[in-house]
């Protein structure tokens, strides 16, 4: 009996870490959004669904966001680091989150 009991409460438990490994944070993506709109439509589209930007090679963000291994941390590293055809934009903390959320908004889920 003891052992029953015992793996009842390993069941519980995973079931508690898978529930809590799926559950992804909800956030807010209208910030990032009005922030691509603003700043980063002039060159990428920006809009689900869109798949040509108004500069050639400027990726769309749809695109981007389903990359293979595209996650917060990538996106992180690539505001931060200069790239030739692209301008020098210096994007506070709270404007790149809210950006990376909105990117991120547009993975096509599989």
């Amino acid at each position: 009996m003891a052992s029953a009991f015992g793996y009842y409460l390993i069941g519980v438990a995973l079931v508690i870490a898978t529930h809590a490994g799926a559950t992804q944070e909800v956030r807010d993506t209208g910030p990032g959004f009005a922030y691509a709109n603003q700043v980063c439509s002039e060159c990428h589209a920006v809009r689900r669904g869109e798949r040509v930007s108004p500069h050639a090679r400027a990726p769309a963000f749809q695109i981007v966001a389903n990359a293979p291994g595209m996650s917060e941390m990538a996106l992180q590293v690539w505001f931060q680091s200069p790239h030739p055809s692209m301008p020098n934009l210096l994007i506070k903390a709270q404007e790149s989150d809210d950006l990376i959320a909105y990117i991120l908004s547009l993975k096509q889920r599989r």
